[in-house]
């Protein structure tokens, strides 16, 4: 498949069909059931599906996420629809990058400090890492982390202005916050400010905007968490994507629509 240039952004329709076309979005390879059973295990309470968010009590209906899912990720709204193709809607995405945008360019006008962390090295660091440059060019202190913090059996690492969770030298796919919840902590120890703005996915961005953080996530169709932090206000924006596409490059032309967009593009 050959991807779109990048030596300019695509359209809004450009990138759309290209979403459709990488199964970044539409009929995307997380199957309905997944989606279904990842919903009913927040519902119940399990809280490795809260992606380091406290949603108390307000969530234990299931049909409830499932609303919540097909408004703001795409997903078919039909309750009876149990097995086989689910979706996550491209418009939703683009909407998504959109509002993205808008916070981006708050952050550079501010010369906000901004922290990029992934728990999905091998789909999404470069979109992090891209973010992060066009940041730091247009003056924004990108947050470095301290050095020597553990969670989850593992190391914190940062590379290319990224945070990451590195496990006997490979670099971890996690959902949990734990890792994030490190970084805020010891830069509270070390006299450090938190960050302005953090740009992440699930654990590590729910970390974040539980902590008040204003906070980007990315997150998948079955990792309803993030979309019901936004639905309530504690995340500023979540993008709806499949996180972990056949190859990484097909993030490429979404990374630049919303860098166009933001007015970070030199």
């Amino acid at each position: 498949m050959s991807l779109p240039s990048t030596s300019s952004a695509p359209s809004r329709p450009e990138l759309i069909e290209h979403l459709v076309s990488t199964r970044i979005a539409g009929d995307v390879a997380t199957p309905r059931d997944n989606n279904l059973a990842h919903y009913r295990k927040l519902a119940n309470g399990d809280r490795h599906y809260w992606l380091g968010l406290e949603l108390g009590d307000r969530w234990t209906d299931e049909q409830d996420v499932l609303a919540v899912m097909a408004e703001r990720c795409g997903v078919a709204d039909d309750p009876d629809h149990r097995l086989g193709q689910d979706t996550i809607d491209p418009g939703l995405t683009v909407d998504a990058l959109d509002r993205a945008a808008v916070r981006l360019r708050k952050a550079a006008d501010d010369r906000q400090r901004v922290l990029f962390a992934t728990g999905h090295p091998g789909g999404l660091l470069d979109v992090h890492s891209g973010v992060a440059a066009a940041l730091r060019a247009a003056g924004c202190e990108i947050v470095r982390i301290p050095l020597g913090l553990t969670a989850d059996q593992g190391v914190v690492v940062q590379l290319a202005d990224v945070a990451m969770h590195e496990r006997g030298a490979t670099l971890w796919h996690t959902h949990s916050p734990e890792p994030m919840k490190e970084i805020l902590d010891a830069l509270q120890r070390e006299g450090e400010p938190l960050p302005d703005l953090v740009f992440a996915d699930h654990g590590w961005a729910g970390c974040a905007g539980q902590r008040g953080i204003d906070t980007i996530g990315f997150a998948d169709s079955n990792d309803p968490a993030l979309f019901l932090a936004e639905a309530e206000g504690t995340l500023a924006v979540t993008v709806p994507l499949d996180d972990h596409v056949l190859n990484p490059r097909y993030y490429e032309p979404m990374t630049a629509y919303l860098l166009a967009t933001a007015g970070l593009t030199s």
